[in-house]
């Protein structure tokens, strides 16, 4: 894998990890220190409640925010850390997760994801946000194993 990355290469990343695969996640955007990552909406993806379940947000934005970050410092990084806050109950046909990069250091990165779902008639509705902190792997270790 490159140390910089095109839409191209990252998409080539994100189908290398086996659980996005299971998932059917899909990168849809990508550069610019921003990512955006969509997955459509199954019942299998569901509480027993009928939303989203809360570990697909948080998988959803814990990479969002490492390929935003991937995006302005190239392969090497790992997500480090984040938080996210549910805002409302997940439901609709599609979730997207739209990462930024809101600082990016030597190494660390600090990036900002919204998350959303889209019902059948495209409607838009936030329902989570989530802050991470991405660690520049060469910068931090030396090493040169890519890491997104």
């Amino acid at each position: 894998m490159k140390d910089s990355l095109d839409l191209a290469a990252a998409q080539e990343a994100l189908a290398a990890q086996p659980f996005s695969r299971l998932l059917g996640t899909r990168l849809v955007a990508f550069g610019k220190g921003e990512a955006v990552l969509e997955l459509d909406i199954r019942d299998d993806l569901r509480q027993q409640n009928g939303f989203v379940h809360g570990g697909v947000l948080g998988y959803a934005a814990d990479n969002a925010l490492t390929f935003a970050a991937g995006s302005a410092a190239g392969a090497h990084v790992l997500t480090s850390g984040f938080t996210i806050d549910y805002l409302r109950p997940a439901d609709g046909a599609l979730l997207r997760a739209h990462a930024h990069v809101v600082r990016a250091g030597r190494t660390r990165i600090v990036s900002r994801c919204d998350l959303s779902t889209l019902d059948a008639q495209g409607t838009q509705t936030l329902c989570a946000v989530a802050q991470g902190t991405i660690a520049v792997r060469a910068a931090v270790h030396g090493d040169t194993a890519p890491g997104i």
